[in-house]
């Protein structure tokens, strides 16, 4: 009698994003973004500040393109569970990295030092959020934000309240890059599993949600680099 074959189940790999992840890619980006902006400004001396964060924002649009447009390839070529999973996660990874070392290269070139890496995490984490939800968990804890409140996050921000936003911001992330209704995670993934073209376009379109939440809560670039 012919033996029956044995199939083995796969743990389906967890593409959701968490806060380790958030907290690793704010840690490890932070050298590479002031090493870019350093490279940039020696690339091109003669750019503003605005005319240098044109550029970040065409590359980082670009970069976000290519790695969903390479999740959706993988997504078509694979079956739901396996290898797809996987390539959503390194996808949502991928994103995630560059999201953080764009929000921090603007911040570079605005001035701000965020060396401090609860300061780091304050600010870049309002900006994944968006601008309106971090200023409705900011507000209580910190007094009115104004407008274009980034410098107000790294310069005058208690550590007190630095902790708790932190700690409330980084359950905001979850919701915001997850698998919700509203998710990244889930919009990238349905984006990805109608192919790489689809894919790409999608992560475009998140990626300009991060630039016009930078634009809202770091504001305009200063007109020159002065000392700098």
């Amino acid at each position: 009698m012919p033996q029956e074959k044995r199939v083995v189940r796969r743990a389906p790999i967890r593409a959701d994003l968490s806060k380790a992840d958030l907290s690793e890619a704010i840690e490890t980006q932070q050298p590479l973004a002031v090493a870019s902006v350093k490279r940039l400004r020696r690339l091109h001396p003669d750019k503003t500040p605005a005319e240098l964060i044109a550029f970040v924002n065409k590359f980082y649009l670009h970069e976000v393109a290519e790695v969903g447009a390479r999740a959706g390839a993988a997504a078509a070529e694979s079956e739901v569970g396996s290898v797809h999973d996987s390539g959503t996660r390194a996808g949502m990874i991928g994103f995630l990295e560059a999201s953080v070392r764009y929000t921090l290269s603007v911040a570079e070139i605005h001035s701000l030092d965020v060396e401090d890496i609860e300061t780091r995490k304050l600010l870049v984490t309002s900006v994944l959020v968006g601008n309106s939800t971090a200023k409705r968990i900011l507000g209580p804890l910190a007094g009115q934000a104004a407008p274009h409140w980034g410098r107000q996050i790294v310069e005058s921000i208690p550590e007190s309240a630095i902790d708790r936003a932190n700690k409330l911001l980084g359950e905001r992330f979850i919701t915001r890059w997850g698998t919700g209704p509203r998710g990244i995670v889930l919009g990238l993934r349905v984006s990805s599993l109608l192919g790489g073209v689809i894919g790409g376009s999608g992560s475009g379109l998140f990626g300009w949600f991060v630039i016009k939440s930078s634009r809202k809560i770091l504001g305009t670039p200063p007109d020159s680099w002065g000392d700098r």
